[in-house]
């Protein structure tokens, strides 16, 4: 059974903005906050299930997007909310709140990491995001288990966050991954800048991170299309794994590396959440 989210609820910000609005007749909200972890405005937006303050304790996922996108990403092209409502009206999963934030937008693409600059991508990811939309909805109970997905870019902020945070959730979902932080050098204009090593490990490398910390992390899958140029990194990681007995999924289906891939493939993601829910 997943475990519950155990998010401190109290994160405050200097600003905070939101708004609810229909995207094909379904439930969505917008918020921009000012956020510690960035020291800047990021945005966010938001699928709710109808009646949301009515269903008890509900549980929430995160949707990370690739570079050169940003919050509204998965919304727009991916067509989540309409992914998330299906899937809760055949009963795969229980109503639950899609969140999908930006990156902080560093550049092309922050990777979802610590900067040397000062910014922390992932903290932005783990503590400003979940706390910024249960301040903007104070009369919805976002604190059941947490869940973790993404594409690309969003499929190695996904795992890696995922299993360097497993007390927060409960299931990890990744799309398409780059599996290493120096893969995204030749697609963007200048590449991120770490913090001194002395700060600790930063866990570039997704086999570094699964297996640093192997002993928490929750359940996994990640997939890859067949004609998707990342598809022998992801294979290499699942080569890794299997060498290492690291329990996981890995599945492969025909595909590019296309939103045409990632929203055919969403229910995958929501599907294994939901076996881990019992549902």
């Amino acid at each position: 059974m997943a475990k519950g989210n155990r998010m401190n609820n109290h994160r405050t910000f200097f600003s905070h903005e939101w708004a609810e609005s229909r995207i094909d007749g379904l439930r969505t909200g917008w918020v921009t906050v000012k956020a510690p972890s960035l020291g800047h405005r990021g945005d966010i937006s938001v699928f709710l299930p109808e009646e949301s303050e009515n269903l008890g304790p509900l549980p929430w996922c995160i949707l990370l997007h690739g570079i050169y996108g940003s919050h509204w990403a998965w919304l727009i092209k991916g067509r989540a909310h309409m992914v998330f409502q299906e899937m809760i009206n055949s009963g795969v999963i229980p109503p639950m709140i899609a969140i999908m934030p930006s990156d902080g937008l560093w550049g092309d693409g922050s990777g979802y990491v610590p900067h040397s600059s000062g910014q922390d991508y992932e903290k932005w990811i783990v503590e400003d995001v979940p706390g910024a939309v249960k301040l903007a909805w104070k009369d919805i109970d976002i604190s059941g288990p947490a869940f973790i997905s993404g594409l690309s870019m969003g499929g190695f902020g996904a795992l890696r966050i995922g299993a360097r945070y497993g007390k927060i959730f409960s299931g990890i979902s990744a799309h398409s991954s780059v599996t290493a932080l120096d893969q995204l050098s030749p697609r963007v204009e200048r590449t991120v800048t770490l913090p001194h090593p002395d700060h600790g490990p930063h866990d570039l490398e997704l086999s570094d991170a699964i297996l640093r910390h192997r002993d928490s992390i929750p359940p996994f899958r990640f997939d890859c299309g067949t004609s998707d140029a990342l598809i022998h990194h992801n294979r290499s990681l699942h080569k890794c794994l299997e060498r290492e007995s690291v329990p996981h999924h890995y599945e492969e289906f025909s595909g590019d590396h296309d939103w045409t891939y990632w929203h055919e493939h969403l229910p995958d993601s929501l599907r294994f959440f939901g076996q881990l829910l019992g549902k």
